[in-house]
């Protein structure tokens, strides 16, 4: 992906609802740090009947976006490149509009969550447990792929969820069972659990956390720390928060909108806790 001029270069973040976007606060750090003092980067409520006419706008001057629910299936259609990683999930989070004018979509999710398990010394695991199923656990799922050489347990409400689950496993080549979510107390003593469900889901599971659990990752990042969250932390239990998420994801699409490598992780994850801690 080719890099343009550093100077009046615009990016944002779309979806629906989107006002609670941490996105301008980290992507505006990167731009302050990089010294890219020429670049813009915005917040735009947009749904999936918006999303065409937003792109047919957008000029020269566009550098990328970013895009959250509920966008990131609706925008594939209008991309002209779409990489494998975006597609094993049929989910684009990132567009990078290049100097020819075209439109290339990715999806840094999946790679984030790697970097951020990562980066708390989760290299590999030998089973894994996914609390939910909806689209993060299907990003869950892929990159699990890449750090998990066992079973992956998804505990879910329903059996149209448990297939659904089931299918996005043979696709991504992860061997998937499936749990009815009354036994998810039964997830918590995996090596590794991703909590991938809205805010109060988890809520009920805290009392079950075991003496000594290993790693939570819950992708949640407000309210922090959920329930789930402090007690595991309570006992000792490693934790990797949905900022760390939202944080590894967003260095990954300022190297790809601005050209400009590494991305300033720290000061990202520094502007980010602060705007949280304001609201």
């Amino acid at each position: 992906m080719t890099a343009r001029a550093a100077n009046a270069r615009r990016a944002a973040v779309l979806g629906s609802p989107i006002a609670h976007s941490l996105s301008p606060v980290l992507h505006r750090t990167a731009y302050q740090e990089l010294g890219l003092t020429g670049w813009t980067y915005d917040r735009f409520e947009v749904d999936e009947a918006a999303l065409p006419g937003f792109f047919a706008e957008l000029g020269p001057e566009w550098a990328g976006l970013s895009l959250t629910m509920p966008l990131k299936r609706a925008v594939i259609p209008l991309l002209d490149e779409v990489s494998e990683t975006a597609r094993s999930v049929e989910a684009v989070n990132t567009v990078v509009l290049t100097e020819d004018g075209r439109r290339v979509g990715d999806n840094t999710d999946i790679p984030g969550m790697v970097a951020a398990l990562r980066e708390r010394g989760i290299e590999q695991v030998d089973s894994a447990a996914i609390l939910g199923a909806g689209a993060t656990a299907s990003s869950a799922l892929a990159a699990l792929a890449r750090v998990c050489t066992g079973e992956v347990v998804a505990y879910v409400r329903s059996e149209a969820r448990a297939a659904e689950m089931r299918q996005w496993g043979e696709r991504l080549d992860v061997e998937v069972r499936t749990a009815d979510w009354a036994d998810a107390a039964g997830a918590l003593r995996a090596p590794l659990v991703i909590a991938t469900t809205p805010a109060g889901t988890t809520d009920a599971l805290a009392t079950a956390v075991p003496e000594r659990p290993a790693t939570l990752f819950d992708v949640l990042y407000e309210p922090w720390p959920t329930e789930l969250a402090a007690r595991w932390s309570m006992f000792g239990g490693a934790v990797v928060s949905g900022l760390d998420l939202l944080v590894h994801q967003a260095v990954l699409q300022v190297e790809q909108m601005t050209g400009r490598a590494p991305a300033p992780l720290d000061a990202m994850r520094k502007a980010g806790e602060h705007a949280l801690a304001e609201r």
